[in-house]
């Protein structure tokens, strides 16, 4: 049997994101059926004749050659009820398949718990059809498996649900009183967002000289990597968050709430765009993931990070961004054009954060020269942005911090009998 054999089922001829989603985890489409329709037919998402047609076509290819159907939508419990019956195959819809994705690539705690959460909330709806189903005396389908009678898993659900909440409610406590000590000890927190498979992974790595995985799939980050920027100006931690997909759920965004928070709660958030697309997709990708930064509750400085444009001539470039421009997509935004790849306009692309960077508060300091000072400006220059320094029988010292860490810095300068100048 080829188990990653699917047949695709859609409603509209641009497939490329679900081919993607589906390659993602390792099926090979064999057949795509197409059934131009505005609106999915009631009882089987297309219409009977074409389920015919796909039913013929696995016919033909013999039995146990296709393992999947594959649904480019969300389908209803109803939808899918029939279709497995007619078809007699898993059917997985567009959902089901990004949770199937998600699944393969939790590595962590957290991420585990907010996938489990999200696939416990898609199954809600779907067993509750099978417990319709089951009384009315139809076959009750494949989804809830032979462990549980159909009731006692919609119960089990219930339970789950209420466990991985506290669970990821205690997680978020955890991760807020980190953030808030990163804060009060003068880091500035710098988060990426983006659609998937934009390179955001890429360019953590570049930043932060790391060994993130990056594999050129979907969603290869579930979980939040943070890491130091390695350049001597401000101390920043830089987050990398989950990609953004079109049509997902609100439940399912809301599964991934306590990952999401780190762009909410971020200072500057850089949204990453793979500009070597055509023009019409990355309008699309960044109109949902602008959508998303709104959802999210993002108001700090966002920046738009055009990637890979290594891949495309100048004019290329700057023919997208004036597209996008003139759909209004950028206004207030700052906007810089990279190519993590061959490492192009990063340092401008560093200079641009620090100009983001709000609370930003600038001392002099006059301090003695002793082996305590010495040991403070060592600390200076882990917690700060030294910008100038000089000896003439005293030190004197100008520095721009965050605004979280100036009382302490003055404090540590009175002990050491220094002045503020």
């Amino acid at each position: 049997m080829s188990e990653k054999n699917a047949i695709l089922v859609s409603l509209d001829d641009d497939v490329r994101e679900i081919i993607q989603l589906a390659d993602t985890l390792g099926y090979s489409i064999v057949k795509t059926f197409v059934q131009h329709k505005k609106l999915p037919d009631t009882n089987s998402y297309v219409g009977p004749g074409k389920v015919d047609e796909i039913k013929k076509f696995i016919e033909e290819q013999g039995k146990d050659t296709i393992s999947r159907v594959i649904v480019d939508g969300e389908i209803k419990p109803s939808q899918w009820f029939t279709l497995e019956k007619k078809l007699k195959l898993d059917v997985y819809d567009r959902i089901r398949l990004i949770l199937a994705i998600f699944e393969e690539r939790a590595d962590r705690k957290e991420a585990k718990l907010q996938v489990r959460l999200a696939q416990l909330q898609y199954e809600r709806p779907f067993v509750r059809e099978l417990i319709h189903r089951a009384r009315a005396g139809e076959h009750p389908g494949f989804m809830a498996g032979g462990e549980y009678q159909v009731d006692d898993y919609y119960e089990m659900i219930k339970k789950q649900m209420r466990k991985i909440k506290e669970d990821l409610e205690k997680i978020r406590d955890e991760r807020e009183i980190r953030r808030r000590h990163r804060h009060t000890s003068g880091f500035y927190l710098v988060s990426l967002a983006g659609y998937t498979n934009a390179g955001k992974s890429s360019l953590l790595n570049l930043l932060v000289g790391g060994h993130v995985k990056v594999d050129g799939k979907l969603f290869s980050t579930l979980s939040t990597t943070t890491r130091k920027i390695s350049d001597k100006l401000f101390p920043i931690l830089l987050t990398d968050t989950v990609g953004f997909i079109k049509n997902l759920p609100a439940w399912v965004i809301d599964a991934f709430h306590s990952t999401l928070e780190e762009l909410a709660l971020a200072d500057v958030v850089l949204l990453v765009v793979d500009v070597s697309e055509s023009k019409e997709v990355i309008e699309k990708k960044l109109r949902v993931s602008l959508d998303e930064l709104v959802e999210i509750g993002v108001v700090s400085s966002v920046i738009v990070v055009f990637n890979k444009i290594d891949l495309l001539s100048k004019d290329e470039v700057e023919n997208r961004i004036n597209y996008l421009q003139e759909l209004s997509l950028l206004e207030n935004k700052k906007t810089i054009a990279i190519s993590v790849k061959n490492r192009e306009k990063i340092g401008m692309l560093l200079d641009m954060i620090h100009d983001s960077l709000p609370h930003r508060s600038r001392l002099k300091l006059r301090l003695p020269i002793n082996e305590k000072t010495h040991s403070f400006i060592s600390w200076l220059y882990e917690k700060a942005s030294v910008s100038d320094i000089s000896y003439n029988g005293y030190i004197t010292i100008s520095v721009d911090c965050n605004t979280e860490i100036k009382d302490k810095i003055l404090s540590k300068c009175s002990e050491l009998d220094g002045q503020i100048i």
